[in-house]
């Protein structure tokens, strides 16, 4: 999937890096160029800087070809602009917004733009909201700190060690429901077709978790 992200705060950086560490390609849109050494070494997507409503400037991240439109500025006013921009401008499908303003939230939500306020767990509702298709957060703690998921499993994990996965996503593995009944796996535990896996991450790690699940395992696992 090819994602323009606009914004690169805490939240964008987190967001755009963790997109590009999961497969996705990945531009980045800011005003400020400095912002752009958030990203890291690891980060190698696109940097555009201007504003993110401009549609110049949206052309250069490459909003043509976009499936998905993220705007996790620190202004509302730019964040649903440029989210309706995209949406509305350039049929961009997948489009999100970050409002801190809950009144302005419930709106916009209406006119069809999904929207996350600023919550600990914004960079896994940004991920969930661009790329899965269902719900797989199944718990959370008061906080928010911690969240217990269920993996959409690729096929190709099964035979596979719990430790193996567990490195993969950099989650740990909860418990595994199989043939109906709660297993509390070690690390040697291999996993079954038919498994039903559930892991516990830290809160702005569970949507890259889940999406790592759903790819291949890497050659050295």
């Amino acid at each position: 999937m090819y994602v323009v992200v606009m914004g690169c705060g805490r939240v964008g950086s987190s967001l755009a890096t963790a997109l590009v560490r999961i497969g996705h390609e990945v531009a980045v849109i800011d005003r400020d160029g400095s912002a752009f050494l958030r990203l890291g070494a690891e980060y190698t997507g696109l940097k555009v800087v201007g504003m993110g409503f401009d549609r110049d400037v949206l052309i250069k991240a490459g909003i043509e070809r976009a499936e998905a439109f993220a705007a996790v500025s620190s202004g509302d006013n730019s964040n649903i602009i440029s989210a309706r921009v995209a949406r509305e401008m350039f049929g961009v499908e997948r489009v999100v917004a970050r409002i801190y303003d809950a009144k302005r939230a419930a709106v916009y939500e209406r006119l069809g733009i999904p929207t996350v306020a600023t919550v600990p767990w914004t960079v896994d509702r940004f991920l969930h909201t661009l790329i899965q298709d269902g719900q797989t957060t199944k718990w959370r703690d008061p906080s928010g700190a911690v969240a217990v998921a269920e993996l959409n499993l690729h096929e190709d994990w099964m035979g596979r060690t719990v430790s193996a996965l567990q490195s993969a996503t950099g989650s740990r593995v909860a418990f595994i429901i199989r043939y109906g009944d709660g297993l509390l796996p070690t690390n040697k535990t291999v996993i079954q077709a038919g498994d039903s896996v559930f892991v516990a991450a830290v809160s702005g790690t569970v949507g890259e978790a889940v999406a790592l699940a759903g790819n291949p395992p890497p050659a050295d696992s």
